[in-house]
């Protein structure tokens, strides 16, 4: 063999040697992570083989038709297996697979069966799942349900007896979504830690920002602000679901409160981080003119370091089912926030600057959005901050 080739392949056969050795760890992995899938979705699985099951066997011996499919299929489609298993979603979707099989059984009923009869059924079933829902695994189930009707032969019932089946799919779906649902809490509080562990590290980009005097970092700071939008969305709709079982379901009735109260705090947290973004996007500006003396940067930076430090005790509590140890951390935060409120006067920093004035005037009002959602009044959270020296 030439050299030049030799060389060339063993490079290529050390990747593949390493590959090897790889792969072991990488099987474990995947099958770790299998595990993980299939406990976290061990429920889901009972409810949704409850549901079918208990869908076929009403409408088989309640309502005496033979081998009602549908009420199964249609009653997994409406619940689903995700988190997004809400009262709502339920009644959509269950709406849009009886509405497909009501489209199909006219089609068929009026035109009978033919190639033409299914493109149709089946265009306008996809077409009607995509209004519905983004997912395309509803489309497909959709459109596979609406290709049965004309597939299959009509059931001895009638020719509407497979649309009644798709209701009685849908309500033993909605039943089980208000009657057995998952903890409402629980994504919620999974989405307000995350949101407020990516506020606080916002925060001490900034406070970074100021202990270096590097504007690029507060810059930074402001586009990964701005970037929270989404996982803030996510929070709200997590919320609103959690509301939505809580006032429905009899078994989480008594966590009504609980999330009112979590609903009420995302607001004030909404205007806090609006108040983060305009702060990051002044203070790039500030450093970037060397409008305040490094001892005052550095004094502002510790505040700032430390309302870090009780935003993530803020996500500790509102991200936390149990009573107790929420109670201490919303303390725990409200006591860091109580300390940053009263340092932030202007005169008290050695601040004479006024873009230096103006970072802490929009830090008070976001120290104030904060102990909101710690629980405090508008009014409680004022008397923290000192009073600014009348205007001139």
């Amino acid at each position: 063999m030439h050299p030049s080739t030799a060389d060339a392949t063993a490079p290529r056969s050390e990747g593949f040697l390493a590959s090897v050795h790889r792969a072991p760890e990488a099987a474990r992995r995947w099958a770790a992570q299998g595990v993980r899938r299939m406990q976290r979705g061990f429920m889901p699985a009972v409810q949704m083989t409850i549901c079918a099951v208990s869908a076929y066997f009403f409408a088989h011996m309640v309502l005496g038709h033979s081998g009602p499919l549908f009420a199964a299929t249609s009653s997994l489609i409406a619940l689903g297996f995700g988190v997004d298993s809400h009262i709502s979603r339920v009644i959509e979707v269950s709406a849009g697979c009886t509405l497909g099989i009501l489209i199909g059984e006219l089609l068929h009923t009026v035109a009978g069966t033919g190639l033409w009869v299914a493109a149709l059924v089946l265009m306008i079933s996809i077409l009607l799942a995509r209004f519905l829902d983004p997912s395309s695994i509803l489309t497909t189930q959709m459109g596979l349900q609406s290709l049965l009707v004309i597939l299959l032969p009509a059931p001895d019932g009638g020719p509407f007896t497979r649309s009644l089946d798709a209701v009685v799919g849908g309500t033993f779906a909605l039943i089980i979504v208000a009657l057995w649902p998952q903890d409402p809490r629980k994504q919620s509080h999974s989405e307000v830690r995350d949101a407020l562990n990516e506020f606080a590290g916002v925060l001490r980009e900034c406070a970074g920002a100021l202990a270096y005097a590097d504007s690029r970092m507060a810059w930074h700071a402001l586009i990964r602000a701005r970037g929270m939008q989404p996982t803030l969305d996510k929070l709200n709709k997590a919320v609103a679901q959690a509301r939505e079982i809580s006032r429905i379901s009899p078994l989480y009735l008594r966590h009504r409160t609980e999330i009112q109260e979590l609903r009420e705090s995302l607001n004030y947290l909404d205007l806090a981080i609006r108040n983060a973004r305009i702060f990051a996007r002044r203070l790039s500006s500030a450093i970037t003119h060397a409008s305040m003396p490094p001892e005052t940067e550095g004094e502002l930076s510790h505040i700032i370091e430390l309302t870090a430090e009780s935003v993530e005790a803020l996500a500790l509590g509102l991200g936390e089912a149990s009573a107790g140890v929420r109670n201490r951390q919303m303390r725990r935060a409200r006591l860091g926030l109580n300390d940053v409120a009263s340092r932030l006067s202007p005169e008290q920093l050695g601040i004479r600057s006024l873009e230096g004035e103006t970072l802490v005037l929009i830090l008070r009002p976001m120290i104030v959005d904060l102990l909101e959602a710690s629980g405090l009044s508008h009014d409680e959270a004022r008397e923290h901050l000192p009073d600014l020296p009348p205007a001139p």
